[in-house]
């Protein structure tokens, strides 16, 4: 991750002053052969816990065989309404954003640039794998957003339309002191990192958020900072490049 705009002179990434929060509903996993049905977007003021503005709309598509998981037939995406003016809004808020947030990040952000959705070039936090949530609030190493609303006590009333998903994390950034905190940890550059733990030690890497299996094939993986590879009470080796496969999870 390239972090010009959000490291200072002494190396440590700054606080973004505000967020543009997005999710993304697709019509598959598989971008090659899906596409992106909805989005929705929250820009979000961080010194003044605010939202600024927000915006959701649908884009027309002639099948969707995830309607079932969203609820979104192909059919309502085509009904008439201003979809390219609720993209140009979109685009807008892209602009007067530092940087991009989404929850599994990795899923959301390889839409763009592809079909009707804009390049995105600034830089991306996840705040499912990025964000490290305080352990007062007893929440997974890698929560869902319904996780952390409940644990921010924001009320659950809907799921898996773009839109809902940005206002939960918009409410939990509004209840949380530590936010600042938060996000300059999350922008520290990442890599992916192996866990170096026997057959019967593998629940310490479980609880520690890493992923068997996912993204790097048969091993304990998880993306981290140098910082937080230091911290962990189990040894890690680095992961080269190549040997990462894509994720694609929804």
């Amino acid at each position: 991750m390239q972090l010009p705009s959000f490291v200072a002179g002494g190396g440590q990434p700054r606080c973004p002053q505000r967020l543009l929060i997005l999710d993304t509903e697709t019509t598959g996993l598989d971008p090659e052969q899906h596409s992106c049905i909805e989005l929705g977007a929250v820009l979000f003021d961080v010194p003044h816990r605010a939202v600024l503005n927000q915006v959701s709309f649908l884009i027309p598509c002639q099948s969707n065989p995830a309607e079932a998981v969203n609820g979104i037939p192909a059919a309502v995406s085509r009904l008439p309404q201003p979809w390219r003016s609720g993209l140009a809004c979109f685009e807008a808020m892209l602009e007067a954003a530092d940087v991009v947030l989404a929850h599994n990040a990795a899923f959301d952000r390889q839409w763009f640039g592809r079909g009707e959705l804009p390049e995105i070039h600034k830089p991306w936090l996840c705040s499912m794998e990025d964000l490290r949530w305080p352990a007062e609030r007893n929440l997974r190493a890698t929560p869902s957003v319904r996780d952390l609303a409940l644990a921010y006590g924001v009320p659950v009333w809907a799921a898996h339309r773009a839109l809902t998903d940005c206002i939960y994390l918009a409410q939990v950034f509004e209840r949380c002191a530590e936010l600042e905190g938060l996000l300059q940890a999350g922008l520290e550059p990442r890599q992916l990192y192996r866990a170096r733990l026997s057959y019967e030690e593998r629940h310490r890497a479980r609880e520690a958020g890493f992923r068997w299996n996912e993204p790097v094939s048969g091993a304990w993986s998880r993306r981290l900072s140098e910082r937080e590879a230091a911290l962990l009470p189990f040894p890690v080796v680095p992961v080269e490049p190549q040997g990462a496969g894509r994720r694609r999870s929804a």
